[in-house]
């Protein structure tokens, strides 16, 4: 096994870090990590805001519902970004749009959640530890107006890191066989029976994890998750359409 596969297999989300920065030498290489991350089409449509100003962060914190994100050492945004396509775009004289349309918006938008993740993979393979933000979109609004994002960006996930003080215990994960289909989909008679060992699994955790104890299970998570969708990211795509995106919802029809 690999050291890579090691540190894969043993990803865990650490929410509480030490007070201290990380070197410039390893911040470099993460950069170039996060430069190298494949990108559809080669248009590299995605961008990253580096946080350190903090009151930007508390903001951000108050979106997430999270105290804890004011005191991330380092705090990333990963950004939709068809603005650089847009302005390159018009300076080689492109006369149309297509920038607008959701074909672009997901090649942004699929950019920027693979850099976070080749990200976290390389974060980890130096002892470092991250967790991922993506309660930054409980306002997607207000987190246009906090980092001043212009036309035709939009937020993608957040992604904390830095030297763990926080050592959890490796959360569970419902069997392969439950999301590895071959040749086409297949489901279960029943999932409630497919993910009975899986609840009771999940129960055990949370019953003695060393911290925030609760009595919980996976198909519990899934019903509460359904039943309280915040408002204002059941309007994400409101957002998106106002940053300038064309969701032709129209169906090409005026």
């Amino acid at each position: 096994m690999t050291e890579t596969i090691k540190h894969q297999l043993n990803h865990r989300t650490i929410r509480f870090f030490e007070d201290r920065a990380i070197k410039p030498e390893d911040l470099d290489q993460l950069w170039d990590v996060m430069n190298r991350t494949a990108t559809s089409n080669g248009l590299q449509a995605s961008s990253i805001i580096r946080v350190t100003d903090p009151q930007i962060k508390d903001d951000i914190a108050k979106v997430c519902n999270q105290f804890y994100v004011a005191d991330l050492p380092e705090l990333y945004i990963f950004i939709v970004d068809s603005r650089r396509i847009q302005r390159i775009a018009e300076e080689k004289n492109y006369k149309g749009d297509e920038y607008r349309s959701m074909d672009f918006f997901f090649k942004g938008f699929t950019d920027g959640a693979l850099m976070a993740q080749n990200l976290t993979n390389a974060i980890e393979s130096l002892g470092l530890g991250a967790v991922y933000l993506g309660s930054i979109l409980n306002d997607p609004q207000t987190m246009i107006d906090i980092l001043g994002l212009p036309e035709l960006t939009f937020p993608v996930l957040g992604l904390g890191f830095g030297y763990p003080n926080d050592n959890p215990e490796k959360k569970p994960r419902m069997k392969m066989e439950l999301k590895l289909h071959e040749n086409g989909y297949t489901e279960p008679d029943s999932y409630m029976e497919a993910l009975a060992e899986y609840d009771q699994e999940m129960t055990h955790y949370y019953d003695t994890r060393q911290k925030n104890q609760r009595s919980d299970t996976y198909t519990d998570q899934v019903t509460r998750a359904l039943a309280n969708v915040p408002e204002k990211r059941a309007k994400i795509m409101q957002v998106v359409e106002r940053q300038g995106f064309d969701l032709k919802l129209n169906n090409g029809n005026d």
